[in-house]
C-alpha cells in the first residue's frame, strides 16, 4: 500500500489509524486529487468507526438534499428552508450535524448565517452510489424482462 507523502515510510506501522486517515486527508486536500485514497487492510476498529460515522452523517436524506442545494454556492438558512420545503428547525439541526462533520461551514453576512460546502468529495461518493443503484436496476430489468420467443 502507498503511504501518504506526509508519513515517514520507516515509521508507517507506528501511526494510529486516525493519524493515517488525517495524513491521507491532508495529502488529498493539498493535491486536490479525486483519486481514491488507499486505506489499510484490514481496517482497524478506530478507522472503521470514523468511516461509519461519515456514512452515518450522509445516511439522512435531508442532509443529502441540503448538500445538493448548496452545490451551486452558499445559501442562508432561509434559502435552504425554501429549497427543501422543510422547517427552519429541521434545516438548522441537520446543518449543525453537517457542520460538525466538517462538510459545510457557516459564515456571517450581516445578520444572516450563510452555509457553504467545504468537502466536495461527498458528491463523488453520491455519484458512486448512484452508479451502483443504476447497475442494480439494470440487472433487475434484465431479470424482469419477458422471455424472448
Amino acid at each position: 500500500m502507498r503511504s501518504p507523502a506526509s508519513v515517514d515510510e520507516a515509521r508507517w506501522d507506528s501511526y494510529t489509524p486516525i493519524q493515517l486517515c488525517y495524513c491521507l486527508a491532508m495529502e488529498t486536500r493539498s493535491t486536490a486529487s479525486s483519486e481514491p485514497v488507499p486505506i489499510p487492510h484490514p481496517i482497524g476498529e478506530e478507522l472503521a468507526a470514523l468511516i461509519a460515522q461519515r456514512f452515518g452523517v450522509l445516511a439522512e436524506p435531508m442532509r443529502i438534499r441540503l448538500l445538493d442545494a448548496l452545490r451551486n454556492g452558499p445559501l442562508s438558512v432561509g434559502e435552504l428552508v425554501e429549497a427543501t420545503g422543510s422547517s427552519q428547525q429541521n434545516v438548522s439541526k441537520h446543518l449543525g450535524i453537517l457542520r460538525g462533520a466538517g462538510m459545510v461551514r457557516r459564515t456571517k453576512e450581516g445578520n444572516r448565517a450563510m452555509y457553504e460546502i467545504t468537502d466536495h468529495s461527498v458528491f463523488d461518493l453520491c455519484e458512486h452510489v448512484c452508479g451502483g443503484i443504476r447497475r442494480r436496476l439494470t440487472e433487475l430489468d434484465v431479470l424482469l424482462a419477458p422471455p424472448s420467443a
